[in-house]
């Protein structure tokens, strides 16, 4: 009897207890690290202030035989570089950074509000037409004109690529540093933006259907992840059920939930460190590369100069897994120990009991001494 109850203890933690235990371990980190105001709100608007900086040194570089020696794609950057005209201006002329560090910051940092609590929540409206607009700039035509004017005239093979590439034959960032019949330029390059902006949403709605939504006490943001911690009652109930059938006394119980807890802690801990850091070493050994024509050389200078945005995004999106799974090994060996304590208790109690002196013989009284029976005895 005492075998089958350690058998069906052990099956409900095993395959009941511990699989939604580490489950939800990953569920729990990835749900608070996806819905913090840092990771929607505060990262976006790092990157919106680093970009334009960061571009103009990408752009500089790029020239640079130093950064890259892929001379088809160096030339594309020495020739936009003689039209006197950088990224960060480029941008200031067709209102993409107003648009970017005022309207699209906000935006955000509304959103981070809400998720915060400091704010009811609210629909949020991301204006994207802004964006497309900047594209189809004419300032980005006059841009693209006058690199290409800095460019040699094409060849004849030269002149047949743009062809092709005006037919959609070929991977537009393949096209040769060269300057073709300006018609088809325009119409590749043209053909090219049309298609990007088609391809967007005029706008991003957040929170929707919030009117009546009433205000959550710990914000959107604490809500969302207090409910995802409740999800750890039940592997609890299970490893807590299992402990009770499996263990004949209180030490036991509480030695086989610390263990089971462990059991479940333990792997997630180690699968959250091992992805971290693999991820971390991925982005750092393995950079980008848009295509075979383009140097991966400006995948790395790109990398090298906005690495820092994964690297955040890594961070922030298993960190909290990383805590969560080192929060619930502590309780596991909170709960190991205090079985070692209970055990001691209970050994201690039948001691004390054991060494109470044992109640005194009634002693005679004189009327009894005195007694004619006590006489005669």
């Amino acid at each position: 009897m005492k075998i089958a109850r350690k058998i069906l203890g052990l099956f409900l933690i095993l395959f009941l207890g511990l699989p939604t235990l580490f489950g939800i371990i990953w569920v729990a980190g990835i749900t608070k690290a996806s819905v913090s105001a840092e990771f929607l709100s505060d990262l976006p608007r790092e990157i919106i202030a680093d970009i334009p900086n960061k571009a103009d040194e990408i752009f500089r570089e790029a020239q640079d035989e130093k950064y890259i020696s892929n001379n088809n794609t160096r030339a594309w950057f020495q020739a936009a570089a003689k039209t006197g005209i950088s990224p960060q201006d480029l941008m200031k002329k067709t209102g993409l950074l107003e648009w970017m560090r005022g309207e699209l910051s906000d935006s955000l940092r509304q959103i981070g509000m809400v998720l915060r609590g400091e704010r009811r929540p609210r629909q949020i409206i991301i204006n994207l037409r802004p964006l497309k607009e900047a594209l189809l700039n004419p300032e980005v035509d006059r841009f693209l004109e006058e690199t290409l004017n800095q460019l040699p005239p094409c060849d004849e093979q030269g002149q047949k690529i743009w062809g092709e590439f005006s037919e959609n034959h070929y991977d537009r960032r393949g096209l040769p540093a060269c300057r073709p019949d300006l018609g088809v330029a325009k119409e590749v390059l043209l053909n090219e933006r049309t298609q990007a902006v088609r391809d967007m949403d005029n706008e991003l709605e957040v929170f929707q259907n919030v009117r009546h939504i009433p205000s959550l006490p710990f914000g959107p943001s604490g809500t969302i992840t207090f409910i995802s911690f409740l999800l750890f009652l039940i592997p609890a109930v299970f490893i807590f059920l299992g402990s009770i059938i499996a263990a004949s006394s209180p030490a036991g119980i509480f030695r086989w939930s610390g263990i089971s807890v462990m059991a479940g802690g333990v792997p997630a801990l180690l699968l959250a460190l091992a992805t971290k850091y693999f991820s971390l070493w991925a982005i750092k050994a393995a950079p980008f590369s848009w295509h075979d024509n383009w140097s991966s050389e400006l995948g790395e200078l790109v990398l090298d100069k906005l690495g820092w945005i994964p690297t955040r995004i890594v961070d922030q999106l298993f960190s909290p897994v990383i805590g969560v799974a080192i929060v619930v090994c502590v309780v596991g060996i909170v709960l190991f120990a205090l079985s070692f304590y209970m055990q001691n208790d209970a050994k201690q109690t039948p001691l004390l009991v054991s060494s109470s002196p044992a109640p005194a013989a009634p002693q005679k009284t004189e009327a009894q001494e005195k007694s004619p029976d006590s006489e005669q005895k």
